[in-house]
């Protein structure tokens, strides 16, 4: 009987604006277009990306991008959600974010030579990047690498799934491959229970606010002890539970936090996507248009080099 040797597709996930944010930062301004205008981010971004198809080789390739980085219906829940991260409220549409004023006119063009490229591109209104390779993730049926600047993914960590987060360190040249065993050296949990962790610890960058005096370390005993959240609140109602009296107490005070908390820390599964063709293109899908863009952009060496890449 002949055998039959079943494959499966690597599928990588960019977290995009964690990216071309550390691009922008990592990259010196003086990198500009032929008119002057910067375009640090844009050209660190295509380095980072070539570097990231060198090195791992997907086969299939997803920028996940912030259709909404403050979804109403986390901000409901708790409303001081990334609340000092606001610089304009708006009524009709999505708060815009504090954003460097010479990275914001950066993104578009960002946006365009990714679609000139053929490199999927996805964001779904009323839902973060987040969101998106969350549900990417859950839905994938191969091996998953992450690529993000941002810690909350580490729940998605799936070591019987192939599930990894590639943390950059130093660009993506020095990546931190976070997986299970790495998580329980370092927090003492696995995936799931690093959303439990950050629920309790709390996120200033998030804004949100934890459980008052229950720092990570304390966050990780309670959970080695207790085994999740639930687990915790179970402890909270069992006198015979082995908690301080202050963790009791602060628990109990805090459960209106607990009950929603969940919701806004846990990255969605279930985003309506569209139909997208998640294929790495080997070739430019427009390639008068990337053409145009590379002139006007000044985009030289970073394009080149991950249109190699991409051929190889």
């Amino acid at each position: 009987m002949r055998s039959v040797t079943l494959q499966t597709r690597r599928l990588m996930l960019l977290d995009t604006a964690s990216l071309y944010f550390r691009a922008y930062f990592g990259m010196p301004e003086s990198v500009k277009a032929p008119d002057g205008t910067p375009v640090n981010a844009v050209r660190g971004l295509l380095e980072f990306i070539d570097r990231l198809v060198r090195d791992h080789r997907p086969d299939d390739l997803v920028a996940c991008m912030d259709a909404d980085w403050r979804p109403q219906w986390r901000v409901d829940l708790i409303p001081s959600y990334k609340a000092h991260r606001v610089a304009v409220e708006t009524e009709t549409g999505p708060d815009q974010e504090e954003v460097p004023d010479t990275l914001s006119p950066q993104v578009p063009v960002i946006e365009e030579v990714l679609d000139a490229l053929g490199i999927a591109r996805v964001g779904v209104e009323g839902y973060e990047a987040d969101d998106v390779i969350g549900t990417f993730t859950g839905r994938a049926a191969g091996p998953v690498d992450i690529v993000t600047g941002d810690r909350d993914l580490y729940q998605l960590v799936d070591d019987e799934r192939g599930v990894r987060v590639l943390y950059p360190l130093k660009g993506v040249g020095t990546l931190q491959l976070t997986d299970e065993a790495w998580l329980r050296e370092k927090y003492g949990v696995d995936g799931p229970g690093y959303a439990d962790l950050a629920l309790l610890r709390g996120d200033p960058s998030d804004g949100l606010p934890g459980v008052p005096g229950i720092g990570e370390k304390t966050a990780a005993k309670l959970l080695a002890e207790f085994g999740d959240l639930a687990g915790i609140m179970a402890a909270v109602d069992d006198p015979k539970a082995r908690l301080t009296p202050s963790q009791r107490k602060r628990l109990d005070e805090s459960r209106p936090y607990i009950a929603v908390a969940p919701t806004v820390v846990k990255v969605a599964g279930d985003v309506p996507l569209p139909e997208t063709d998640t294929a790495l293109p080997h070739a430019p899908r427009h390639p008068a248009a990337l053409d145009e863009l590379a002139a006007r952009w000044g985009l030289g060496g970073s394009l080149d080099r991950l249109l190699t890449t991409l051929q190889a």
